[in-house]
């Protein structure tokens, strides 16, 4: 077993030459193979000796700038997990930068087909370190879900040469939008390397999302031409603004797929190392992602490519936090998830990560998948639960209304466990997978067809509705009736106790179409058309914003206390909830009222936040003298159908 305290493997420049190392216990045999400048021409071919922790290593002359991939000779036996074939060339695992996109070719997984020639070739690199500051970003603040390139692409502001790119979020006109709605962190969903599902080429469609990664640390030229200075200029800008910057990372599974799929890296250098097999069966992957295969992140030295990836990006562009997709993955063992497990204890006690901002997806499709409130105190945890909660009353399901408050109050139910007494939901009505948010209110059911499999892909349930039409329509009335519900959506979202999440261009009405499956439409289905955005409801986010920012209530993650006022539940005659109110099946309008600080004057006030979800206009009566935030109307108040509203006691 390989020395897990050897690191950092790759290219590293010295004042001797390049060290060349990578690791493989079961290869018999590594060359490291150089390429000319244009990644055209193999230069040499040089073996690589192997140590006593089973790492190739290798000194030899090669600028910064030089291109390189390795060749691995060892058994070729599939049915045994083994794939080594000295005619694939090989990405390193530890590449910070690769001369071109990946793109699907037969030679690709034939074996004894050289791939040199359409292979991206890793870039030996040097990277400064930038000064290590506090995370931008703190629990309980708006966290914005960004896909770069349909994020950007349509900006009429943003120059041509960068849309589409990192680059592009440092524009002034970006960075005025999130301030505008008031964001606190992006999120960029995938920026690494990825190559495109294999089914997708004859579809004449693409991966525009980067959930099948490639390389860990080499980030994607299409999205990062500029390689990690591009991205770490482009987070020292939105640092000076105040937004800090999280990266969504896949170390669940690669590209490289099933036995059928390519021989690109990990798989060619050590199968059985890095993937999970069947106890009984090393030819047969496990599939607990739903991808193909799935990556061992309990051993050792994937465990250590795995933190090592995640120093790269704080100590040399500065990043504030990340989040894991099908984060139990990094949790698994032989015996399935462990809260406690090695991996996902050395990245909490890590000296440079233990800081940094945590977030887990925490489910995949293996068994025990669903860990939803169970995974280590320093991660903040995405709550579909509460997700679901919100639409589901939304949408006017009966007896949903104790899952509303239970979801505004943090979940505690789920994140009381194991004697925890603070919230670490990440709440969010919508996200990259599945229906936009004003989706969610204009189709009941979802309209993948473009993806190519004939609408079977992508969840069936939403707990969506149309308001009467389904998709997109020249209705006024039924439109007028969708842009009242995603305000009392994100009304909703934004006074719920814990971080809360948008994914871009949910503050503005943004559609796919009713797809809820679109990572593969890299164009207009996906791209966000900034001409087409409804400057109501940014005016609507921005306001919900302001009053979460002012409020501190809103930003405490403590479980709120059954034995003091900090919150009291109304029904519409002012008087507290009763059980009969709570479990009424359609729903009775209520108030929570919340003890806060304001943060504006430093004075302790009282707020209340009055749901109506009926499409009934309702008068309420609050105990004293009110005053609206924000609505002009007095008290006992109409409250109108379909809607949020704020009170301050006066």
């Amino acid at each position: 077993m390989p020395n897990s305290t050897v690191s950092p493997l790759g290219a590293i420049p010295t004042e001797n030459g390049t060290a060349f190392s990578v690791y493989s216990r079961h290869a018999s045999h590594i060359d490291l193979c150089l390429f000319n400048e244009t990644g055209t021409t193999q230069t040499a071919r040089l073996p690589m000796q192997r140590d006593e922790n089973d790492i190739y290593r290798l000194i030899t002359h090669a600028p910064i700038g030089n291109r390189y991939g390795f060749r691995a000779d060892g058994v070729y036996a599939p049915d045994h997990g083994l794939w080594f074939d000295p005619s694939k060339l090989l990405l390193d695992p530890y590449a910070t930068q690769i001369d071109r996109p990946f793109a699907h070719d037969p030679a690709l997984f034939t074996f004894g087909t050289d791939t040199a020639h359409i292979m991206p070739k890793s870039i030996v690199s040097q990277h400064h370190q930038v000064k290590r500051q506090p995370p931008r970003f703190a629990p309980g603040g708006l966290i914005y879900e960004v896909a770069v390139k349909p994020f950007t692409m349509l900006h009429p502001d943003v120059p041509d040469a960068i849309k589409g790119t990192i680059a592009a979020l440092a524009h002034p006109a970006i960075i005025t939008h999130l301030k505008t709605i008031g964001v606190d962190a992006i999120e960029l969903m995938p920026i690494t390397a990825w190559i495109d599902e294999r089914h997708l080429p004859p579809l004449g469609l693409t991966n525009g999302w980067g959930y099948n990664p490639v390389g860990f640390m080499a980030l994607d030229p299409r999205l990062c031409p500029g390689g990690v200075e591009e991205l770490r200029e482009t987070v020292a800008a939105l640092h000076d603004n105040g937004i800090g910057v999280i990266l969504d990372l896949v170390f669940n599974h690669t590209g490289e797929s099933d036995r059928f799929g390519s021989t690109l890296s990990l798989r060619g250098l050590d199968n059985l190392s890095y993937y999970r097999h069947l106890p009984d069966d090393p030819g047969t992957l496990v599939n607990d992602t739903g991808t193909g295969n799935t990556v061992a992140c309990d051993h050792p030295q994937v465990r250590q490519l795995i933190l090592d990836t995640l120093r790269h990006f704080v100590a040399h562009a500065g990043i504030d936090g990340f989040r894991f997709d099908l984060a139990p993955i990094l949790g698994r063992t032989v015996s399935g998830f462990d809260t406690t497990s090695k991996t996902l204890a050395a990245m909490s006690a890590d000296p440079l990560l233990h800081d940094r901002v945590m977030i887990a997806e925490p489910w995949d499709i293996g068994p025990g998948g669903y860990q939803l409130g169970n995974f280590p105190e320093n991660f903040l945890e995405w709550n579909d639960r509460a997700r679901d909660d919100l639409r589901r009353y939304w949408r006017g399901d009966a007896g949903t209304t104790g899952a509303l408050a239970d979801a505004l109050a943090g979940s505690s139910a789920i994140f009381s466990r194991h004697n925890r007494t603070a919230t670490r939901s990440v709440n969010f009505l919508a996200a990259h997978d599945g229906f936009t948010l004003f989706d969610l209110v204009a189709h009941e059911h979802k309209h993948n067809e473009a993806n190519g499999e004939d609408n079977r892909d992508g969840h069936n349930e939403n707990h969506s509705w149309n308001n009467g039409v389904e998709g997109l329509t020249d209705d006024h009335a039924v439109n007028a009736a969708r842009i009242a519900d995603v305000k009392s959506l994100l009304s909703t979202l934004f006074v719920t106790r814990g971080t809360i999440m948008l994914t871009a261009g949910d503050e503005a009405g943004r559609s796919q179409r009713g797809n809820n499956n679109a990572y593969c439409q890299d164009n207009d289905i996906t791209w966000v058309d900034w001409a087409k955005l409804s400057p109501e409801l940014i005016e609507h986010t921005a306001y919900l914003a302001a009053l979460r920012k002012r409020f501190e209530v809103f930003s405490e993650a403590a479980f709120f206390s059954t034995s003091t006022d900090d919150v009291q539940w109304l029904s519409p005659t002012g008087e507290p909830m009763t059980v009969a109110d709570w479990e009424q099946p359609e729903g009775m309008p209520l108030a929570m009222l919340l003890k806060t600080r304001d943060l504006e004057t430093d004075d302790i006030v009282r707020l209340a936040i009055l749901f109506n979800r009926t499409h009934d206009v309702v008068p309420f009566t609050l105990p004293g003298t009110w005053q609206p935030l924000g609505m002009d109307f007095g008290n006992p108040a109409y409250l109108p159908a379909r809607s949020v509203v704020f009170y301050q006691q006066a």
